[in-house]
């Protein structure tokens, strides 16, 4: 056992320098090369560990996020999966394999396009391709819902079992490929004449690239990401998975057959109590207070003193998804990689005592979102956490004049 325990930290310290090597600026080929020679085939297991050890010993999430193309190039075929295990059909990491197999048809039917396009002497109507191109762009954009689960369900139980480095990493990677299509659904949106030499130019410096980041995403997630949830999560745990992954739907593909385990006696829902709820000014039973959370027209969220995700507000319109997986979870993670320093910014400067609030607006999804943060404090003063509270201020632009009680019919 020591031998083997042995044979992986060399294996992993060695990992650890070929990448080194590449963000040094050594060629793939090179690096790729030398991987085959030195290590063969590679276990997930120890890719993972080699990228988390690298951030925590100092590398930047950013700088592995700005590398992890080229990671997955030298890694790839060298990656070992033969260990995985079987999933039956209905289990939500079937669920999500099926959905990468609906991708990856998509991305098929997008390159046999390209293909017929980019010939020299090939004649078509480029109107007509890019209509088809759109068409299955379309069909792409339903990828929110599969990187949704990925994000707000999958990674806050992974972060439980201590994995937080990749997961961020991946994150970042996802919010790429969210912009490769946004940008591709801008092109679509053009009132310009379509010519072939146009279509051309958006599907080399567009939509193939486009293409090629869902389908390296989907290969990381299928090597690295798949296999360390096997064998990480209990059963217990993908029960929890899939019962939150229901709020958010499905990619492409919906599931047929309803997977249960075998034996559930350990599950228990979050947020199961009973019992009264005294207050200052008054007192609720948790069915009262749960229904008055869910009635204000806003969205909140409250982060603990020590940055943990405690409680949100589950109303019938909730502008930014939440799912119970993130209760616990710090909040550094329930972010994009790109706006972590924000969110550390304000906590400390609630936390500190320099300032209370932070407010911000945004144009989201037809809506004017209205974005603030309050310092939670005690009547000491001590700090307790943070409170979200986010709602939709479209309508209230409109308000003129006065609206009083006796007007109501």
């Amino acid at each position: 056992m020591s031998e083997l325990i042995d044979n992986s930290r060399k294996r992993i310290n060695r990992l650890k320098e070929l990448l080194l090597k590449l963000h040094q600026g050594q060629p793939l080929e090179e690096v790729k090369a030398e991987l085959t020679e030195i290590l063969g085939s590679v276990p997930y297991g120890d890719v993972i560990t080699a990228e988390q050890e690298l951030i925590n010993e100092g590398m930047p999430v950013s700088e592995i996020q700005k590398y992890c193309d080229l990671h997955s190039k030298a890694l790839k075929d060298n990656i070992d999966v033969s260990f995985t295990k079987y999933v039956p059909e209905g289990h939500p990491l079937h669920t999500l394999q099926m959905e990468n197999k609906e991708l990856k048809f998509r991305i098929d039917k997008l390159r046999k396009i390209f293909i017929e396009v980019m010939l020299p002497k090939e004649k078509f109507n480029p109107e007509e391709k890019l209509l088809e191109i759109r068409n299955i762009f379309n069909e792409l954009t339903d990828i929110e819902k599969h990187y949704s689960k990925k994000e707000n369900v999958i990674f806050p139980f992974l972060e439980k079992y201590g994995i937080t480095g990749p997961t961020t990493v991946m994150w970042g990677k996802d919010d790429e490929v969210r912009n490769f299509i946004k940008s591709s659904m801008q092109v679509f949106s053009f009132n310009e004449k379509i010519t072939e030499d146009t279509l051309r130019n958006y599907i080399e410096i567009l939509f193939k690239v486009t293409a090629d980041a869902i389908e390296e995403m989907i290969d990381k997630e299928e090597k690295i990401l798949f296999p360390m949830c096997l064998d990480k999560f209990t059963e217990i745990d993908w029960y929890e998975i899939m019962k939150q992954s229901e709020g958010i739907g499905y990619c492409l593909y919906s599931p047929v057959v309803e997977w249960k385990p075998e034996d559930i006696s350990g599950y228990k829902e979050i947020g199961d109590f009973s019992g009264l709820i005294n207050l200052s000014t008054g007192s609720f039973n948790t069915e009262e207070l749960e229904a008055v959370f869910n009635a204000i027209p806003v969205d909140l969220t409250f982060v603990d003193k020590d940055d943990k995700v405690r409680f949100f507000s589950h109303g019938a319109k909730r502008i930014f998804e939440r799912n119970k997986a993130i209760l616990g979870r710090q909040v550094q993670y329930c972010h994009p990689p790109s706006s972590v320093h924000i969110v550390d910014k304000i906590i400390s400067d609630f936390r500190s005592g320099e300032r209370s609030s932070a407010i911000f607006w945004i144009n989201f999804q037809g809506m004017l979102v209205h974005i603030a943060y309050y310092a939670v404090r005690n009547e000491k003063g001590e700090y307790l956490g943070t409170l979200e509270v986010t709602q939709d201020i479209k309508d209230f632009k409109k308000i003129e004049g006065e609206k009083r009680l006796l007007s109501y019919d």
